[in-house]
Parts: C-alpha cells; sequence; structure tokens
C-alpha cells in the first residue's frame, strides 16, 4: 500500500486486537528512525491538525517516551509508550496507556508489536495492537483511530518522501 490508499485495518473484537500494515517506498534504516528517534516521530505521529511533542524519550528496552498530541487550541492528550522489547530493524514492542500531564497512567492501556520487513528497497510496517479490555479497543475506534492511523501513516510516507530526497 503506497501513497494515499485507505488503511486495511482488521480489528478482531473477540481477541481484542487491531491490527494493519503499510509499505512505504524507503529503505529499512530510514522507516526504522521514523519510529524510534523523537526528532522524526514529532513530525508525523499525530493526525493534522494535531502535533506530536515529546517530553521524553528513550528508546531502549526498558524505557519510554511520555507525549502529548496537542490540538490546534492547545488541548493536550497526554500517552505513555513503554518499550519492552527491542529487535533493531525488525521489531520492537511497547506497551501503550493514555496519561495525565503528570504522567499517571490511566489503565487498562494496549499492548503493541510493530514488525519491520524490506524487500527491493521498500519497507512494510506490520502493527498489530492487543487491548486489556473491550470497552478500551473500542473507545479507540469510537475517537477515530482507524481515520487517525491512516492519517498518520500518510503523515509518515510524506516525510519519509521529503527525508529520502535530502
Amino acid at each position: 500500500m503506497i501513497g494515499n490508499t485507505p488503511l486495511d485495518m482488521v480489528v478482531d473484537k473477540a481477541t481484542k486486537t487491531v491490527s494493519f500494515s503499510r509499505e512505504f517506498d524507503a529503505d529499512l534504516a530510514l522507516v526504522w528512525d521514523a519510529f524510534t528517534k523523537q526528532e522524526i516521530l514529532d513530525q508525523w505521529w499525530a493526525p493534522k491538525p494535531w502535533s506530536s511533542k515529546t517530553r521524553d524519550m528513550n528508546f531502549e528496552t526498558g524505557g519510554r517516551r511520555f507525549y502529548a498530541m496537542v490540538g490546534p487550541d492547545g488541548q493536550a492528550r497526554w500517552q505513555s509508550q513503554q518499550y519492552t522489547s527491542i529487535n533493531p530493524k525488525t521489531n520492537f514492542k511497547m506497551y501503550c496507556a493514555f496519561a495525565d500531564e503528570n504522567e499517571q497512567l490511566e489503565l487498562p492501556g494496549s499492548d503493541w508489536t510493530l514488525n519491520f520487513s524490506e524487500n527491493d528497497g521498500r519497507t512494510t510496517v506490520s502493527i498489530s495492537i492487543y487491548n486489556e479490555s473491550l470497552p478500551r479497543l473500542e473507545k479507540m475506534l469510537e475517537m477515530g483511530f482507524r481515520e487517525g492511523s491512516a492519517m498518520i501513516m500518510q503523515n509518515l510516507e510524506d516525510i519519509l518522501k521529503t527525508m529520502s530526497e535530502k
């Protein structure tokens, strides 16, 4: 899937899992960096007109990213991503939970698995998200998770194109 193609998301309420894949016309190292480096993540990890602002990030097993999605009116929606497993340029797992600005988590959260593969200079990212509760999964979907995910994947495609041209 390249370009402005809708995101083919599979929602399995029985297993409380959401999954999708996206192919990018960029090499694996560049796509990996886009997911693992704060200065790149903040350029694409929010659906427009929202923006992503990372307070701090330590990409290592046991580390975390604490960030907010900030709306055009300044409203911030905080989230914590705790990295539970990292296999460089192959995959990483993280536990995500909404939080307040003081880093008090709103549980339950969700377990994300991100897998990366490259073929002929194109990189596929496959994402699987297990939610600890069905109501949390349903809340994510009600908040526009499908549409927001499609938007941020397009943001990533755009930023990768710009980075590849440099």
